[in-house]
């Protein structure tokens, strides 16, 4: 069974598209040396979170746009796939916080709209996706794709969990203070659901907005293989099907009774 490597690159946003181009492509040339397989960047990494309406409205582009294509040919130069934070042109509204994952030959894998907006910051920048985010194979592995608050709702990961994923990769820009998601819903997350989570954090400031960094990946039990800082850093972490194997014995998955729970979906 084929490990998968991942690296998360927590780091703080560039002033431009162009000098966070330039380092996603240093960082995706020095997370293939190390041996990584896929390199996930923070949420909104290529042009910045806490910027402004108008300005993630000016940057927005399409799926397929100048950013991806970029993306796709860093990808391909260096031979690793990239999970990257984006907004996504919305003609209906304000752009999507959107993250896609494009394959070391440059095809686009996976493109997801963050479904739950935290706070002021999130629901001036942007619409929120409608649909709830779908599962990926890519290498043998099935990948789910979540971007930052979304991880927080236990729906979330669990919908990604039966569709058979095996790893949740989250993009991110936690803010200081919600030290809580890391320390304690994220390893939640992994054991409740017997897969590994993913969380790369974004570090430093925007303006008055500081981000807590302690990105993580943690494994089917819970456990956190391996924990950031505060402050800029490369985690490269392997990730094996063997434990897997071995966390899902004893799954709570099979002796689910959906049919008592399914009155909770129609609260508001």
């Amino acid at each position: 069974m084929l490990d998968l490597t991942l690296a998360l690159w927590q780091t703080g946003h560039a002033p431009t598209t162009a000098e966070a181009l330039q380092r996603l492509d240093a960082t995706a040339a020095r997370a293939r040396a190390q041996g990584a397989d896929l390199l996930i960047a923070p949420e909104m990494g290529l042009t910045g979170y806490a910027i402004g309406a108008e300005r993630v409205a000016a940057l927005a582009e399409p799926r397929d746009g100048p950013l991806a294509q970029a993306v796709a040919a860093i990808a391909q130069r260096h031979g690793i796939a990239i999970a990257y934070g984006y907004p996504e042109q919305n003609p209906a509204g304000r752009p999507f916080n959107a993250a896609q994952v494009i394959a070391p030959d440059g095809a686009r894998l996976m493109n997801y709209r963050k479904t739950h907006l935290f706070g002021d910051l999130d629901r001036t920048q942007f619409s929120a996706g409608d649909a709830a985010s779908q599962a990926f194979t890519w290498r043998g592995w099935c990948l789910g794709l979540l971007i930052c608050y979304d991880v927080e709702f236990p729906e979330a990961v669990r919908g990604l969990a039966l569709q058979g994923a095996d790893a949740v990769l989250v993009p991110t820009a936690n803010m200081e203070g919600f030290d809580e998601v890391q320390h304690l819903l994220v390893p939640a997350r992994a054991c409740e659901n017997g897969l590994y989570v993913a969380y790369a954090n974004a570090c430093g400031s925007e303006g008055p907005t500081r981000y807590g960094g302690l990105s993580l990946v943690a494994n089917a039990r819970g456990e956190p293989m391996a924990t950031a800082g505060r402050h800029e850093t490369l985690l490269v972490v392997a990730l094996s099907k063997s434990h897997l194997v071995s966390a899902r014995r004893h799954s709570q998955l099979p002796h689910r009774r959906p049919a008592l729970y399914r009155p909770l979906t129609l609260k508001e």
